[in-house]
């Protein structure tokens, strides 16, 4: 199996020796296609209005921002399936530090500041708090609609950073 960081590279590397992906990582697609936080689409209106700019530039095109961050993201996850079709895609749910998801347009309102962001809210932890499940819900839309909408069955996830036992039955639940 082969590891895919972007889109753009997947049905050039689908003609290596493969048996499928063994790591698609969600969070490339976020960063360089979408490039917006996505609590900042999900609490669009509560904006001001220079950030409502800039986010209505990028997603031009579209009825909503949430709209934009479903599609894009699962264009992009698509691609990476379609290429290695019908051999198994694994996709890693984002797994983002929270400097890394500041970087996002937005991110600065939603993400803490943390002396080591590698130990932080990053992974499996975020997916059920409620600051971030909205979120992590239009991750789960994106999917969805590669699998169901678009056929590509290939395609399963895989859930990043457990930092206990506890949280993954928190998550299971999920």
């Amino acid at each position: 199996m082969v590891n895919i960081a972007s889109p753009e590279i997947a049905f050039e590397k689908s003609f290596l020796p493969n048996r499928g992906v063994g790591l698609a990582r969600e969070e490339f697609i976020i960063q360089s296609e979408i490039g917006i936080h996505p609590m900042a689409l999900i609490n669009y209106n509560k904006l001001d209005q220079v950030l409502k700019n800039k986010i209505d530039e990028k997603t031009r095109g579209y009825d909503s921002g949430v709209k934009f961050y479903i599609d894009t993201l699962a264009f992009g996850i698509a691609q990476i399936a379609a290429a290695f079709y019908p051999n198994p895609v694994i996709l890693r749910f984002s797994d983002f530090k929270t400097n890394e998801y500041r970087g996002l347009l937005g991110g600065e309102a939603y993400e803490p500041l943390e002396e080591n962001p590698m130990l932080g809210w990053r992974g499996a932890s975020r997916y059920y708090d409620s600051d971030f499940l909205p979120a992590f819900k239009l991750e789960i839309e994106a999917v969805k609609k590669v699998r169901y909408e678009m056929g590509l069955t290939n395609l399963t996830v895989m859930v990043p950073w457990y930092p206990s036992a506890e949280l993954r039955k928190k998550e299971k639940k999920l």
